[in-house]
């Protein structure tokens, strides 16, 4: 399993423009470089749809001063794990106990050394990048290598919070493949291991935008998750995966139709406050048990009312 790392991205956060000039200078061979000339500014790019991995934080700006934007930023669950760099001209021991205590990964007194600025981002650049891996890594199922339930669990509440906000529809469809059980006992776990594969790889492909979201939900269970997507459009991308399992031609001797299938169940909502995430899980899951009961190797798509 291999994940690319971007080059990384670093946020310069000072109101007096040569500071960071300086900086953005010395960065910009190794690093993405965004600024921010006072703490607002700052605070919206962090929690931006692209944050930076590292900031470098001055502490005396006008209006809000890099205290008062850390403590944003760790109240924040967008912007809680970005390590910050004190940089300032604040060179007592007190100043420096008071931006550690506070959360900041280093302070860096000016006049800065340019060179110790370098060693210490690099260094913080990479423990960042190892703690992204490790999460990312937490997040995949093993097999499979698409993400697994504690991801989806993550990803739908998010969903949900924003299609309330948005007022938008959430669609979600759960997959069984079907007897999957008399797989396991005639072929052999190894075999089923390559089946729950191929099934994990070709649903994954059937999903064509950046938010939508396929997860092993457990055992042989999978779940889609669509974003401001209809019921009819989710229950059209439900018979694709149905066609495109069917088209793997796995041979399956001990099931009724002589090869791998899966079922499916699609329900629809738009989200509100008195509604659940787990009530729209059962009633995809209810469908998904009529798919089955009704002769497997079918999408049952309702409403949730």
């Amino acid at each position: 399993m291999t994940f690319i790392l971007d080059k990384p991205t670093i946020l310069i956060a000072d109101d007096e423009p040569i500071n960071v000039r300086v900086l953005a200078q010395n960065l910009t061979p190794n690093y993405r470089i965004k600024t921010a000339t006072n703490g607002q500014k700052a605070l919206a790019i962090v929690n931006s749809d692209d944050p930076p991995d590292l900031v470098l934080l001055d502490i005396q700006m006008p209006d809000m001063d890099g205290y008062q934007v850390l403590v944003a930023m760790r109240q924040q669950d967008s912007s809680k794990n970005i390590p910050v760099i004190f940089i300032t001209a604040k060179d007592g021991a007190e100043d420096e106990a008071k931006g550690l205590d506070l959360g900041a990964m280093d302070y860096i007194t000016k006049p800065f050394n340019l060179p110790v600025v370098n060693a210490r981002v690099k260094n913080q650049i990479a423990l960042k990048q190892k703690t992204d891996l490790l999460e990312k890594l937490a997040l995949i199922d093993g097999l499979t290598e698409i993400p697994n339930r504690r991801h989806y669990d993550s990803r739908i509440e998010v969903e949900w919070r924003r299609a309330i906000k948005d007022g938008l529809p959430l669609s979600l469809v759960m997959i069984d493949i079907d007897e999957f059980k008399l797989f396991n006992d005639n072929y052999g776990h190894a075999q089923g291991d390559v089946a729950l594969k191929r099934v994990a790889a070709i649903t994954a492909s059937q999903l064509k935008r950046n938010s939508d979201l396929v997860a092993r939900y457990g055992g042989e269970e999978f779940v889609v998750l669509l974003p401001d997507c209809t019921l009819a459009f989710a229950r059209t991308i439900a018979d694709n995966i149905r066609q495109a399992v069917y088209s793997l031609n796995l041979e399956h001797e001990y099931a009724k139709a002589k090869q791998v299938t899966v079922s499916l169940g699609v329900s629809c909502i738009i989200p509100s406050r008195e509604q659940s995430v787990e009530s729209l899980q059962k009633k995809a899951d209810e469908l998904l048990y009529l798919a089955k009961k009704s002769g497997r190797n079918k999408v049952v798509a309702e409403p949730f009312n």
